[in-house]
């Protein structure tokens, strides 16, 4: 790609934002219930161990980032090569060296990047009350229910992020992820009991 080649790319980046939304949203939601998950399981535990809990939420949250960029890369570059495939065929041309073709090839990195950091983000956003408690600072509440507070909070951001999107009800957007991420947290105690 030349470098009066960037604003065609953008424009296709513009054009594929629906898509990009899409990721963000279900990884993000992936990454806020998976971390909400670990917390509750923690918390209902009684297990106090910040550093423990911060270990294996890192690994969840490493995991969670290699899974969305690798799956949305593996998926989205074949989307993108049969459709220049399929163009192709049907313009009897060769577009790999055109704008269409550099897009192919750009839009399924910037999509997996989209998708890998999503829950990455989230993740580190929920325990960062591990963080904080590890290194000596006070809450006003355990960093296991502060991060519990946190993964809601995040899931009904998501929620009014969709409601926006959507151009629904803002509080009801929100409150629907929020039932969501509620219901999660009940199956996991009432399940997590019994292990």
């Amino acid at each position: 790609m030349n470098l009066s080649e960037p604003k065609k790319l953008l424009w296709h980046v513009h054009r594929a934002r629906s898509i990009l939304r899409r990721y963000f949203v279900t990884n993000g939601f992936d990454g806020a219930l998976t971390m909400l998950g670990l917390m509750v399981g923690f918390h209902t535990r009684g297990s106090g161990d910040t550093t423990l809990a911060l270990s294996a939420a890192m690994g969840a949250a490493i995991a969670l980032f290699m899974s969305g960029v690798s799956s949305a890369y593996l998926s989205e570059s074949a989307e993108r090569r049969k459709e220049l495939h399929d163009l192709e065929k049907a313009l009897i041309t060769d577009l790999k060296q055109s704008d269409y073709g550099d897009a192919s090839r750009y839009l399924p990195v910037i999509v997996a990047l989209v998708n890998g950091f999503s829950p990455l983000f989230i993740s580190l956003v929920i325990i960062t009350p591990l963080w904080l408690s590890g290194m000596g600072f006070y809450l006003p509440l355990s960093p296991f229910l502060t991060a519990i507070l946190l993964a809601l909070a995040c899931t009904f951001l998501l929620g009014l992020f969709l409601g926006s999107i959507s151009k629904t009800f803002w509080l009801w957007a929100g409150l629907r992820s929020l039932a969501i991420a509620l219901l999660t947290t009940a199956i996991i105690i009432l399940f997590g009991s019994g292990w």
